[in-house]
């Protein structure tokens, strides 16, 4: 199997990295393994992704990040997959309501790889995951007013925002390609004071999740 993992930054995936690096011959001996570090936002992502798939094109693509969270009954650190995604601020606010270019007939809701509007991961992988399957959008500013906030619950009912997912998604599912988004909480959408965030502990959770899933496809 030819497995591609992606992050934004090194600084995500840093533990993976270091087992990989001292125990590449011995570890997963049967799995071929790329690494890309995409770098951050959903052009970056898009492209160099795409760039990738031209040169090899892998048999699995996991996407391994930190994320806010929309929901603060889920515990930072917690470590979850997403089931679907989309870009969130492609949108404007009219009359007091955020409305996406589906809602504008801009473009139609399920012209592919859209259903719905959503970016949606229908492979296995999520359930071998055993991690909690949940909405991501994906935007190319940091939320931080409330009034946004508001405009993205109502719309989209999200759990997380990052910067990437839905690239992962859109690039993936065009090239018929299994994919997974896998997500730690790093903080709470709109808190700006990092030290109230939990960086440490996010991608220390998120790498064992990555390599755990790793060992057993």
């Amino acid at each position: 199997m030819n497995c591609l993992i992606i992050a934004a930054t090194v600084k995500e995936i840093a533990p993976f990295l270091r087992r990989y690096r001292i125990a590449q011959k011995q570890w997963l001996p049967e799995t071929n393994m790329d690494v890309l570090v995409t770098g951050i936002g959903l052009t970056a992502t898009a492209y160099h992704l795409t760039k990738h798939f031209c040169l090899k094109r892998p048999d699995l693509v996991i996407q391994a990040g930190v994320a806010g969270c929309f929901d603060k009954s889920i515990a930072l650190g917690s470590v979850v997959t997403i089931k679907q995604d989309t870009i969130a601020d492609e949108s404007v606010i009219e009359l007091k309501r955020l409305k996406t270019l589906f809602d504008l007939k801009l473009v139609p809701q399920d012209q592919f790889p859209f259903t719905k509007g959503w970016l949606v991961n229908n492979t296995a992988l999520l359930k071998k995951s055993k991690l909690n399957a949940v909405k991501g959008i994906s935007v190319n500013q940091i939320t931080t007013s409330k009034e946004m906030i508001q405009f993205y619950r109502k719309e989209f009912s999200p759990v997380t925002e990052s910067m990437e997912g839905a690239a992962l998604h859109y690039v993936c599912l065009m090239e018929k390609i299994p994919f997974l988004q896998i997500r730690s909480i790093s903080n709470y959408i709109g808190e700006r004071n990092k030290k109230n965030w939990n960086m440490k502990q996010s991608i220390l959770n998120l790498n064992n999740e990555l390599i755990r899933f790793i060992e057993k496809i």
